[in-house]
């Protein structure tokens, strides 16, 4: 008999969602009605933003975060080395000179320090837009990056497509991330395998009025309506990325229950680091002090080179076994389409892409399921240690 099949990530929908669905389906407006409003108040409400906008996907919110900036043909733009692609898509469509700046080993995450290197060795004189990216849904260093920011004089986007929900505690105060406290704009991704999810779909959050009219612009064709219903002006050229009702509702009904996600899913972090905690050549990303995470992923460090394996080597094992694990991710630079000569200095991201792995994480993992998981994981790497 096939054992069962067990992914890395899965959504979780139960009846609440469907029914909920089903009302918005039985409305007269399926798109533009009352789900878009209730569900973008609900994630205001949750991150604690003046402004925020609901989009079709987490990559038309990164769009939409640019467009709102102003971001164009030259300007400077630094993010991490790895990331998933889009926030590098978005920036190369609106010919931004992209530089990617290399991580922490420890987290994947880009540091204040390492954008420092980059810039002194891409000899960078003037940044329009830093993008941070809370790999996993672990935030760190808020502080640290409002500083830069300030120093630099630039933009500081959060490209949050893991963390929503996620807070920080700076100064005895808790933050959500989202609240653009220590930022200029914040997105999401509600992609069936983040924290929550809407189908597909975004949010972008701000606190600047100004930003958050050209955002609001930018997502619906740059039109202003009038008082009458056939009358519009169109202030310039935008985009279609709205979010429907159906999906809307699906995302408000997901919402209510995000509390009782993430407590299942810090239960299975734990579990992980609990059983990989003496392992030496295995490592749970860490939780750093005076955040709470969204633990939209659980990423295990395990050193190949004292491995006869390699990562896709292991990778296979576990797939012959049914246990589906993940990349976060392949190097944005080794892309044809962003091949970098001065990738040389980017020595941590080659290091954790060669050792990270991403473990099943999601709501109806059983104890049997982590059990059986840990056990083929820690199986086949002491069969394979030199």
């Amino acid at each position: 008999m096939e054992s069962k099949k067990i992914y890395y990530g899965k959504q979780h929908i139960d009846n609440q969602d469907i029914n909920e669905v089903t009302k918005a389906l039985k409305n007269n407006l399926i798109t533009r009605g009352n789900y878009v409003k209730k569900f973008e108040n609900s994630c205001k409400k949750r991150v604690n933003s003046k402004f925020a906008y609901s989009c079709n996907s987490g990559t038309s919110a990164i769009l939409l975060a640019y467009l709102a900036i102003g971001l164009k043909k030259n300007d400077v733009i630094i993010m991490p080395a790895l990331n998933f692609v889009a926030a590098a898509n978005m920036a190369k469509l609106l010919k931004a000179k992209i530089y990617f700046a290399d991580i922490d080993y420890l987290t994947g995450q880009i540091t204040p320090e390492k954008i420092i290197d980059c810039i002194k060795i891409n000899k960078i004189k003037k940044i329009k837009v830093i993008l941070t990216m809370y790999l996993g849904g672990y935030p760190r260093l808020i502080k640290e990056f409002y500083y830069l920011k300030k120093k630099l004089k630039c933009f500081l986007i959060e490209d949050a497509c893991h963390a929503f929900g996620a807070k920080y505690i700076l100064n005895k105060n808790f933050y959500s991330i989202g609240s653009c406290k220590h930022s200029d704009i914040c997105t999401f991704s509600f992609h069936p395998l983040k924290p929550i999810t809407t189908g597909e779909g975004g949010l972008v959050t701000t606190n600047s009025k100004i930003i958050a009219k050209k955002i609001e612009l930018f997502r619906s064709h740059g039109i202003i309506r009038k008082s009458t219903h056939w009358d519009y002006s169109v202030q310039f050229s935008g985009y279609n990325f709205r979010l429907s009702d159906i999906n809307s509702a699906l995302g408000y009904s997901q919402l209510k229950k995000i509390d009782k996600f993430f407590k299942k899913r810090k239960f299975i972090y734990n579990f992980y680091q609990d059983f990989f905690n003496k392992i030496s050549f295995v490592k749970i990303i860490r939780i750093e002090k005076h955040t709470l995470p969204s633990f939209h992923l659980v990423i295990a460090l395990i050193d190949f080179s004292k491995m006869k394996i390699n990562k896709n080597f292991f990778l296979k094992v576990l797939k012959s076994k049914n246990i589906f694990c993940q990349y976060h991710y392949i190097p944005i630079p080794k892309f044809k389409e962003f091949e970098s000569k001065k990738f040389f200095y980017l020595k941590n991201t080659i290091k954790y892409y060669n050792n990270a792995v991403s473990l099943p994480i999601y709501n109806q993992l059983t104890n049997k399921d982590l059990r059986r998981i840990t056990e083929e994981i820690i199986s086949t790497l002491k069969k394979n240690l030199i």
